[in-house]
């Protein structure tokens, strides 16, 4: 006669079976942390407090459910956590080479990860609960939609390290991959495999940001982060930056580009992760030209469509103003200049003299 495993036995079993769901939903890498986040909650409340969270007064709200996770769901003592990867072109370099090319953050080329995988991990959650259907279980799937400090709770869980450039970093993969989390009432055996900070004395990152958002090794200062400018940022761009943003357009890349730790990262599986509409190599004209329902119609499920028309058109228009003298371009932002949003014109005109000046410089 066998002897019933043991609980201890069970919760083993099942986190092995989790794994490999999580695998078949086309997950990279799944972890299981139990979550102790009080180091990242001094860091996230100095950094705070240094106003480097610019307009993103939602980072400081929510109280102290962003790291006390049973306040966010009752009874939470494991987190769950997994990656995927995205990258699905490698010509990020010749498009930023190019000023009359637009960039635009990889992540976003093709469908929005937020439903993929929110779908995903929805899926992970009902195989769980269709396991143990005796149990009362509190869970929860989370991506990038709630005071979760995810990248805090993935290092605990060992999917990598919080590099430099404050992103995380796996030794194997680099850093082109999305996080996800579930947060369960579960006692979950847990994943004892951190990841040991491997950024030594590498600082290609702090060097290469256009706008030298790195205050110091680890912290960024999102008023200066070309990301939080092009997309969280619903205001003007700040002129004095505007020149250094060269062609990025929604994002950026570089402090990953130049990471080295990315000669590992893999290719996506995910077909929906593809480019869609060109928008891997596309032109700045092109974009700018988009009518309010083209660009509807071009960023449907796209993570690019959450910035609206018009700051799409704000952000379009600095990359022009950096492009190369052209009496074309010149032409087409001209054809703006009375577009009926202030911020619109602003930047428009602002692109207009940066071009006539360099014409100027031509002749």
């Amino acid at each position: 006669m066998h002897n019933k495993p043991s609980e201890k036995e069970q919760l083993a079993n099942l986190a092995e079976k989790i794994k490999a769901w999580g695998s078949e939903l086309g997950f990279q890498q799944v972890a299981i942390a139990e979550p102790d986040l009080n180091q990242a909650s001094e860091r996230l409340n100095k950094w705070l407090a240094d106003g480097f969270q610019g307009s993103m007064q939602w980072m400081g709200e929510h109280g102290d459910k962003r790291y006390v996770v049973d306040k966010l769901v009752d009874h939470t003592v494991r987190v769950i956590s997994v990656r995927m990867d995205y990258l699905a072109d490698s010509n990020m370099v010749a498009v930023l080479k190019n000023d009359n090319k637009a960039y635009i953050s990889r992540y976003a080329l093709g469908r929005d990860y937020h439903k993929l995988i929110r779908k995903r991990l929805a899926a992970l959650v009902s195989k769980i609960e269709s396991e143990i259907p005796e149990l009362q279980l509190s869970q929860r799937p989370f991506v990038d939609s709630a005071p979760v400090m995810e990248k805090p709770l993935a290092e605990q869980a060992g999917l990598g390290w919080i590099g430099k450039n404050t992103l995380l970093l796996n030794d194997k993969a680099g850093s082109w991959f999305f996080l996800g989390e579930i947060y369960t009432s579960l006692q979950l055996p847990t994943d004892h495999s951190e990841q040991v900070d491997r950024c030594g004395n590498c600082r290609a990152c702090l060097k290469v940001c256009p706008t030298d958002a790195f205050p110091e090794p680890y912290v960024l200062d999102a008023r200066k982060c070309i990301s939080y400018l092009t997309i969280e940022n619903k205001d003007a761009i700040p002129e004095a930056l505007r020149p250094l943003m060269g062609n990025r357009v929604f994002g950026c890349d570089d402090c990953q580009i130049i990471c080295p730790w990315n000669r590992f990262a893999s290719k996506t599986k995910e077909d929906d992760f593809s480019p869609r509409h060109n928008l891997d190599d596309p032109d700045l004209v092109t974009l700018f030209n988009w009518q309010p329902q083209e660009f509807l119609d071009k960023t449907e499920g796209s993570p690019i469509r959450r910035i609206g028309h018009e700051r799409w058109l704000r952000n379009l228009a600095v990359g022009l103003g950096n492009a190369s003298a052209s009496e074309d371009i010149l032409h087409q932002l001209e054809a703006r200049a009375e577009h009926p949003s202030a911020l619109v014109r602003e930047h428009v005109q602002w692109a207009i003299n940066q071009q006539k000046l360099k014409l100027e410089q031509l002749k």
